[in-house]
């Protein structure tokens, strides 16, 4: 299960942050390989693996086939939290933690 907590550590308490926020928000519109999303976030074949390796070990993604041909998919708990999954990117601001003035 998914809690508040563990996509607040996810999206603003790890670097990588907002890389990982991106993929959500990218395999929730529609889902995909890792070679896709590398082209479609402009980010680093290597990059875009780690992230996907830390969210699938959350199981906050949804691999689908094996090996290169893998699909991802958000898994049903970010479906169903989705919108306290744009509340914390919204916090965020889609590129890091703002500070408070």
């Amino acid at each position: 299960m998914i809690t508040k907590r563990l996509l607040w550590w996810l999206l603003a308490g790890t670097r990588g942050g907002t890389n990982r926020a991106r993929i959500i928000m990218a395999l929730h519109e529609f889902p995909s390989n890792a070679n896709y999303l590398a082209e479609q976030l402009s980010l680093d074949y290597k990059t875009i693996r780690h992230h996907i390796d830390v969210l699938v070990e959350h199981e906050v993604l949804i691999p689908q086939g094996e090996g290169y041909g893998t699909i991802y998919f958000v898994s049903e708990d970010i479906e169903n939290s989705f919108e306290e999954f744009v509340a914390i990117w919204e916090r965020i601001g889609k590129t890091g933690l703002k500070k408070k003035k």
